[in-house]
């Protein structure tokens, strides 16, 4: 399935990797923490690993490791501004549940 990017994210990744001049694009991944379990892990790559899946849409690469795929195939990346509050929206099918606070999820 892959990864998808709204047009949002995709103006928004380009503008800090822009910003920063060099890189492979953006790490996607989960780390074990929060009171549902895994949270997301968004990060500059500037080099691949053995493991990593990189999928490329709307101009955007995204760089995936092989145990986060698992959680993360089909999930779509999205930028949204509310009120005085922005940042990246992970619309991920794989998720059961999110805990009260919406920083973490399980599957």
């Amino acid at each position: 399935m892959g990864i998808k990017v709204t047009d949002a994210a995709a103006s928004r990744a380009k503008a800090f990797m822009d910003g920063r001049g060099t890189g492979l694009g953006l790490r996607l991944g989960v780390k074990t923490t929060g009171c549902s379990g895994l949270a997301y892990v968004l990060e500059f790559v500037d080099e691949l690993n053995p493991d990593d899946e990189v999928f490329e849409d709307n101009g955007v690469r995204i760089v995936i490791d092989g145990k986060s795929l698992a959680y993360l195939d089909g999930t779509e990346l999205d930028f949204a501004k509310e009120g005085l509050n922005e940042g990246f929206q992970f619309n991920n099918p794989n998720a059961n549940g999110e805990c009260g606070c919406g920083e973490s999820f399980n599957v």
